[in-house]
């Protein structure tokens, strides 16, 4: 993906003073061939390792995709009515670990997931397919790929770099283009890969969950639908604690919102038409896959 060189604001102003106490920004490197942190690749070994189970259920992205959104609608769909305490008292990104994380003095997400009480384990993973513990494919688990156009998905990640200090400000997980490829090239082969669309879910996010629950066997009521289809709107998840990382303390939710504003198309807010020009031309060079099609609005 192009990057453009939009600066951020400074966060000085904005910085609590347990903010100013964080370790500075993390240093990008190669990772075999793959732009990488620390945070991910320290417990490399281990989350190569991990046992993966045949009723695992990993939900994949490039990051800034739909990852919470996506993750939020299956969990209420399998623990919305069974665990309302669960709901009221575990953040999303507890209930659905962060496999590949790694930081110091918190559990790693590969120890959570391991320790999920829930079945199916619900577990989120940024890692390129080729980075994909192998068990997932041994064990034959479901996988959810969720994909976002590029240049929202640049726009989006802008601001989430701003706001999170645990993020070096280029971008970690490599290039967008062989992650989107990578992962829709492994749907072609492997018949338990739900490949889904970021947009597809702005346009009719009820079409988009009937469509999960037909990949996952699952027929929930029209009740059960209707309650999932409203708890995940963006709005709601904005204002829910368990859903909007307000509890995370490497984020500063006043320079940036992790919920922000859950848009397609708001990268015409940022884009000049230079921009839009030097991204087009970088994107017919290197989106080689012609039946791999995004929509930049709905």
């Amino acid at each position: 993906m192009q990057h453009y060189s939009m600066t951020p604001s400074t966060f000085d102003q904005d910085l609590d003073m347990s903010q100013m106490e964080l370790p500075p920004r993390p240093t990008l490197f190669d990772f075999h061939g793959v732009s990488m942190i620390k945070h991910v690749t320290e417990n490399w070994d281990s989350v190569q390792n991990f046992k993966a189970r045949p009723d695992d259920i990993l939900i994949a992205t490039y990051p800034k995709a739909g990852t919470t959104w996506v993750s939020y609608i299956l969990d209420l769909l399998y623990f919305g009515q069974t665990s309302p305490e669960r709901q009221a008292s575990i953040p999303i990104h507890e209930r659905v670990p962060f496999l590949e994380i790694s930081t110091p003095s918190r559990p790693s997400g590969k120890d959570l997931a391991d320790q999920l009480p829930t079945t199916p384990r619900l577990i989120k993973t940024h890692l390129p397919v080729q980075f994909v513990p192998k068990s997932f494919w041994e064990q034959n688990s479901r996988i959810i790929y969720v994909a976002r156009n590029a240049k929202d998905s640049a726009v989006s990640y802008f601001h989430f770099n701003r706001m999170n200090i645990a993020q070096p400000e280029p971008v970690v997980f490599g290039s967008w283009y062989d992650h989107v490829n990578g992962w829709w090239e492994k749907k072609q082969t492997y018949s338990n890969l739900h490949y889904m669309f970021y947009e597809d879910l702005i346009e009719d996010c009820g079409r988009e969950i009937d469509r999960l629950c037909s990949f996952l066997g699952l027929s929930p009521s029209a009740e059960e639908k209707e309650r999932v289809t409203n708890g995940v709107t963006f709005d709601n998840m904005k204002a829910n604690k368990m859903t909007n990382y307000s509890s995370v303390p490497v984020m500063n939710h006043r320079v940036s919102p992790f919920m922000r504003k859950g848009k397609v198309g708001d990268w015409k807010n940022h884009f000049t038409v230079a921009q839009d020009k030097q991204f087009e031309e970088d994107y017919k060079q290197k989106m080689k896959n012609p039946t791999l099609k995004f929509r930049t609005e709905v």
